[in-house]
């Protein structure tokens, strides 16, 4: 039988949550507001599918470029090139500064 390639392939430990993480998230991560220009961390968040960025960018830090109705737009370098990411705001975090 052939292997699958899919979006998820790979990611059997990277987009799985810790036994005290399990079940909903909470509502605040739903509904947090970022501005253009702010820094933000991908952090996947396994349990909401929809608006979730591409598991090679987990752990990444990007720039909030725009938006897209409820999703964010962000500008993520990926090696030399710079890639634009769509993803809801259950999947960032707010970079913090020292």
């Amino acid at each position: 039988m052939p292997t699958s390639h899919g979006e998820k392939c790979c990611t059997r430990y990277k987009l799985k949550k810790s036994v005290r993480e399990r079940g909903l998230s909470p509502v605040s991560k739903a509904i947090q507001e970022f501005d253009e220009g702010q820094m933000v961390h991908i952090d996947i968040d396994p349990s909401i599918q929809k608006g979730m960025p591409h598991a090679r960018y987990q752990g990444r830090t990007g720039k909030i470029i725009g938006q897209r109705g409820r999703a964010y737009l962000l500008q993520v370098r990926d090696g030399n090139a710079m890639k634009e990411i769509i993803s809801l705001p259950q999947h960032l975090k707010l970079q913090k500064l020292n």
